[in-house]
């Protein structure tokens, strides 16, 4: 067979690999978003809420940190949650402990 006929399975190929790349990418941004609101929802609203940022570091692993500010140029982090959580988002340790400030 010619090089053009193999070319079309092999660009399948990394299409496939690519939606699944960015399927991946939407799980764990879906996932993150909600470790986040678990930690908020367990926190409280501090005055000022910037934004939370949560990232995952490993596995189930994730770093969870409360911006407030008036902008993007006076923030500052008030809280920071090193955690675990499963699959769902559930928050199973945290260090240091959440618990309710707002």
């Amino acid at each position: 067979m010619s090089t053009k006929q193999q070319r079309p399975r092999q660009e399948d190929s990394w299409r496939e690999e690519d939606r699944l790349a960015e399927q991946q990418t939407r799980d764990r941004q879906a996932l993150e978003a909600l470790v986040g609101a678990n930690v908020m929802r367990d926190l409280g609203r501090p005055t000022g809420l910037y934004r939370v940022q949560a990232r995952q570091v490993w596995g189930g692993t994730y770093r969870v940190n409360v911006f407030v500010g008036a902008d993007a140029t006076s923030f500052k982090v008030c809280h920071s949650y090193f955690l675990s959580a499963d699959g769902s988002g559930k928050i199973l340790k945290s260090t240091p402990a959440i618990t309710r400030v707002y």
